[in-house]
């Protein structure tokens, strides 16, 4: 199901609002032409970087309440704006029978909320980078061209290859130095949901961006529970701010499904900070961690993903309406503007 499919009418239905709540805003299948929120503002690099939005003293009930609605419209407003939320495969390009990826690593400005740029490093101007998405037993050549100020390498997190290639300076290779490239290849051997990141400077460089989900998909996909869409949740906090999949709301965007429909999504933590992520409404099925099944699946509203982790789960949509999805560190999602931060909502449309 389509974000794009979700119009400002069914959202006002689904959540139970009528059409005289103010929320006026363009049919979602358009691109939203909205004046940003002011928006609680995170400073990377300040302390922890996780200071709280605080109001303004004096602030009414009414302030507040303003302040949480203008962040909603705006959500519902961007609903399908930015196609590359849920980050599409990365294409490739064939050597024979050898998979062929490249990344480009930049450094410049991203917006992790529109009008609030941070400094970042980028892949392929990107952050997170794209989504690498391969098939258990494929041959892999990963070519990592390096165009910042800093020295770089790549580590494939969770990636089972060859110790030449685990992307360690000093350990396995010699830094990625400015204006140089360098070749990983390997075959993909186990299935999972994994990362590739920075591993040098790597809590300035992957935090500011140099991360992404490295997907191995199974031969036998009998050994994954079936499901109908699946979505990859990049989780960050301290270099670019409070973010999944490298945006705060209101400009995050939702998962959309039909009721009756199961979804799975994989948590990736990138970041230096746990992240129990809570789904509002439907439990979630635990199925997978670090890229292996579990052999006794469990159920969870609020999973805790630490740094470094993967979960998998699934998500039977039985229940219709629009569902909040959120970090549950308060700190990382509402305030007295309203909610901000890691924050997304799940739609189920009967």
């Amino acid at each position: 199901m389509s974000a794009q499919n979700v119009s400002r009418r069914k959202f006002l239905t689904l959540a139970g609002l009528g059409l005289t709540t103010g929320l006026g805003v363009a049919a979602c299948a358009q691109a939203p032409s909205v004046t940003p929120m002011t928006l609680p503002t995170i400073t990377p690099g300040a302390g922890d970087g996780m200071d709280m939005p605080t109001a303004t003293p004096g602030d009414a009930a009414a302030d507040m309440d303003d302040l949480h609605k203008q962040g909603v419209e705006t959500f519902v407003a961007g609903i399908g704006a930015d196609p590359n939320f849920w980050r599409p495969p990365m294409d490739y390009t064939l050597d024979g029978a050898v998979k062929v990826f490249t990344l480009t690593c930049t450094e410049g400005p991203w917006e992790v909320t529109p009008g609030q740029s941070v400094p970042a490093m980028l892949y392929n101007g990107l952050v997170p980078g794209p989504e690498i998405r391969v098939t258990e037993g494929d041959q892999v050549r990963i070519v990592c061209v390096n165009q910042m100020t800093q020295s770089t390498s790549i580590h494939f997190h969770g990636v089972r290859a060859a110790n030449s290639q685990d992307g360690v300076p000093y350990l396995t290779q010699d830094p990625i130095r400015p204006g140089e490239t360098f070749t990983y290849e390997f075959t993909a051997r186990n299935a999972g949901s994994h990362m590739y990141h920075s591993h040098h400077n790597a809590a300035e460089q992957v935090t500011k961006g140099l991360m992404g989900g490295f997907i191995i998909e199974p031969k036998d996909k009998t050994t994954d529970p079936a499901y109908d869409a699946e979505y990859t949740m990049v989780l960050n906090d301290s270099g670019i701010g409070l973010t999944i999949n490298g945006k705060g709301f209101p400009y995050t965007q939702p998962i959309v499904a039909k009721l009756g429909q199961t979804i799975r999504v994989r948590y990736m933590n990138e970041g230096l900070l746990i992240h129990p992520m809570h789904l509002h409404g439907m439990p979630q099925t635990v199925f997978a961690k670090d890229g292996y099944n579990l052999s006794v699946p469990f159920l969870a509203d609020t999973l805790i993903v630490g740094p470094g982790e993967r979960w998998d789960v699934t998500v039977l949509c039985d229940e219709p309406g629009v569902w909040a999805f959120h970090c549950h560190i308060l700190t990382h999602a509402e305030s007295s503007h309203g909610m901000f931060g890691m924050v997304t909502a799940l739609i189920v449309q009967e």
